[in-house]
């Protein structure tokens, strides 16, 4: 009796030429440039809107299924299926012991597909370093369109409020989702930065100063996000690619680096007064915090309130709104304060603690978050060591570090933020990205 995913058999020769080809990545590239398409959404904080490249991304794990079952192949390795699949448990959990289970189902499948599901279907529709060049290029080419439309907005007052008027770069998410941009814009950045620092074999002579000009040029909307937490994971993330490149290329890396923000910001003065006052926020938060920062202090406080309430499990998923005002102290505010781009002034409620783990320890206790992080690190740390021992031989070298990127600037962001949103489908793209260069066979991840 034969077990069919034992052994895949070998390809005819038909099946292996189109594996070179890049259609079957056409549901990827469909989920990340559907995310250009402006959407009116009730709220960062909410996971009840479907957009568009929702839609794609349910497709997207459709077609990854049927192309496994068609072509009978082995779909993960089982560090892979571990991996990508512990997180199930978290969720799966929190949503059974949920004091309402009902609330808590649509929490599952939002868990569901940005963690679990996304990220296999792009480990498993990904094949060549090719296949993941197309997918980092697709999302450059959303940061540089989401970019200028943040910098038209910045320039003819059109943006979301910042500081009483309207000049906060949003691109098309909108003043309820003012992480979208910056988010899609960092991405792009990490993309074309990892291009510039290892340009692929062979690869046309226009590439590698077409990368550097895409990331320079996209220091700029991401400066006018005002976004602090998109600024740090970014600067992180840039910095662990380039030390990664070696110290002759970090060290005139870095220089150009500082020579372009300063270039950029200081000599034409990009909003530099208010980046300014942005970046001096960021030393004064113990001192002299702004009603943001006391919120989301104080939100911090109401999560680590309620996982020791429940410490193995906590409240469930939704949970948090439900039982926030039990656990928040009295200095929380009503909700932030949302206008511009296209929208009226109203008061957005704070649902969720605007930082991951804390959000994943106070629904799902210490099992959630030791299955998430543990996920995450695995694939952080797989990762770097695949692009450690692949550095020297130059083989797909780029994917390497802009996986690696990715992933450092997600795991840092996740600190000042968490899933909602539509750019939330791009988490678990580039989580699957990550992943497939950590875990993918060697003879995939690190072919020429």
């Amino acid at each position: 009796m034969t077990v069919l995913w034992t052994a895949a058999p070998t390809p005819h020769p038909r099946v292996q030429w189109r594996e070179q080809r890049w259609w079957p990545v056409l549901p990827l590239i469909a989920t990340v440039l559907l995310l250009a398409v402006p959407v009116q959404t009730a709220g960062a904080g909410t996971s009840a809107d479907i957009t568009p490249a929702d839609i794609a991304s349910c497709v997207l794990v459709a077609f990854a299924l049927g192309r496994v079952l068609r072509l009978r192949r082995r779909p993960l390795t089982p560090a892979a299926a571990l991996v990508l699949g512990i997180p199930t448990a978290g969720i799966a959990v929190a949503t059974f012991t949920a004091t309402d289970p009902a609330a808590a189902l649509t929490g599952f499948i939002r868990y569901l597909q940005v963690f679990v599901l996304v990220p296999t279907a792009v480990v498993l529709l990904v094949r060549t370093p090719r296949n993941f060049r197309i997918i980092t290029g697709s999302l450059t080419v959303l940061a540089l369109v989401q970019g200028a439309t943040g910098v038209h907005q910045y320039a003819t007052g059109t943006g979301a409020s910042y500081m009483g008027e309207d000049i906060r770069a949003v691109g098309t998410f909108g003043p309820t989702d003012v992480m979208g941009m910056a988010t899609v814009v960092s991405y792009g950045l990490l993309a074309a930065l990892a291009l510039a620092l290892r340009t692929p074999e062979n690869a046309p002579p226009w590439l590698r100063p077409t990368a550097v000009a895409a990331a320079a040029a996209l220091v700029v909307p991401l400066a006018l996000s005002f976004s602090r937490g998109a600024w740090i994971a970014t600067l992180a993330a840039a910095l662990v690619m380039i030390l990664l490149t070696g110290l002759r290329q970090a060290v005139r890396a870095l220089a150009a680096l500082t020579a372009v923000s300063v270039v950029l910001v200081g000599g034409f003065g990009i909003g530099s007064e208010m980046i300014s006052q942005r970046l001096t926020s960021i030393t004064e938060v113990t001192e002299a915090p702004d009603r943001s920062v006391t919120d989301r202090y104080t939100m911090w406080a109401a999560a680590t309130s309620m996982w020791d309430d429940r410490p193995a499990t906590g409240v469930g998923l939704k949970g948090f709104a439900v039982h926030r005002d039990a656990h928040a102290s009295i200095g929380l505010s009503s909700g932030s304060d949302t206008a511009g781009a296209g929208q009226e002034f109203h008061k957005q409620a704070l649902l969720s603690p605007h930082n991951m783990y804390l959000l994943v320890l106070s629904e799902q206790g210490l099992i959630g978050i030791t299955a998430f992080v543990g996920s995450w690190a695995a694939i952080l740390v797989a990762g770097v060591r695949r692009l450690t021992l692949t550095r020297g031989k130059r083989r797909a070298t780029d994917c390497g570090l802009a996986a690696v990127g990715l992933m450092t600037w997600q795991t840092v962001d996740f600190l000042y933020a968490d899933i909602g949103g539509p750019s939330t489908v791009l988490t678990g793209i580039v989580l699957g990205l990550a992943a497939w260069w950590a875990l993918a066979q060697p003879a995939e991840a690190t072919a020429a």
